[in-house]
């Protein structure tokens, strides 16, 4: 008996070395589902919402389906498998993603969207978004400023399965388009990649050597046109992109690309966490399920107050 004793006492004491509490060890599981983490924007939401569940006590399993929504089907079944409460998602697409969310949701599991919408309701919980129509105007405003209302123009556009990537296109052209002067003279899909964006850049200014200006649907992929454009030694031509990305701020201040517009996506995560921890307390979130959230203008002006996602 004693030595029964002394094996349980050596365990727990191992256990607590650890770090590893019996009460942690019981904590209900949030399951965080995003699009790859190369791109900082995604790792950023990850990484606030994995903070903020853990920060309120849940333990966190951290996923990616680069935006493959049969990997995403696949991370909603691992979250199914291992008992998850809640779902945080970025998902892969407007459509294909009511299935996943379906399937959660008769599995028992709520889920909570930030970043991208879907396109029915009733399904998710909650779908946290930027307002990117707003956010686009703005950037788009900025980019008329710049251009000095005249000039050939290209357009770097997201995936087009994502419905961002179509709202953030429409508000820039809401703006632009009032502007005859300004011409686009080429639009191209880079799929929020900074490698395509690179080789899309390279092409249009081989087709188009007169550009002036180019405005990005996202910072990733500004970062890629950027890169292309200084290869050619076109440091030149205006630029502005979307997210707030670090590396684009670190580019707006050492004078290259022109501006961005910040989306909150680390809060927009931390929120999600944040209503899923209320909704599985009392049943509910006390907000609408579509939520929008405002986006910010980043220029030299503001730049070195941004940091990962957010304003200091």
């Amino acid at each position: 008996m004693r030595f029964t004793k002394a094996l349980l006492a050596a365990g727990i004491a191992g256990t607590l070395a650890l770090g590893v509490s019996v009460a942690a060890q019981a904590a209900d599981l949030v399951a965080i589902i995003t699009p790859s983490h190369d791109n900082p924007f995604f790792k950023a939401e990850a990484e606030g919402a994995q903070k903020r569940a853990q920060a309120l006590g849940y333990d966190t399993i951290v996923l990616v389906h680069d935006d493959d929504a049969n990997k995403q089907m696949e991370r909603i079944d691992t979250a199914i498998a291992r008992g998850a409460k809640a779902i945080i998602l970025d998902n892969a697409g407007a459509d294909a993603t009511v299935a996943a969310v379906q399937k959660a949701k008769d599995a028992g599991i709520p889920s909570f969207l930030i970043d991208r919408e879907i396109n029915v309701t009733g399904v998710a919980v909650a779908q946290i978004v930027s307002n990117n129509y707003q956010g686009a105007q703005l950037g788009a405003q900025e980019f008329v400023r710049l251009m000095g209302e005249k000039g050939n123009y290209a357009e770097l556009v997201g995936r087009e399965a994502d419905t961002n990537a179509g709202i953030r296109s429409q508000g820039y052209h809401d703006v632009i388009d009032d502007y005859p002067d300004l011409k686009m003279v080429a639009r191209q899909s880079a799929n929020w990649s900074q490698t395509e964006a690179f080789s899309k850049m390279e092409s249009i200014l081989q087709a188009h050597p007169d550009i002036k200006g180019v405005i990005s649907g996202n910072d990733t992929m500004a970062m890629g046109a950027w890169a292309a454009l200084t290869a050619a030694g076109r440091t030149d031509v205006i630029l502005v992109g979307f997210d707030g990305s670090n590396d684009v701020r670190d580019s707006i201040r050492q004078g290259g690309i022109k501006a961005t517009v910040l989306q909150p996506a680390y809060r927009q995560a931390e929120l999600a966490v944040e209503q899923a921890d209320q909704f599985l307390k009392t049943g509910k979130t006390g907000q609408s399920e579509k939520q929008l959230m405002d986006c910010l203008l980043i220029t030299p002006d503001n730049a070195g107050k941004l940091e990962t996602f957010a304003m200091k």
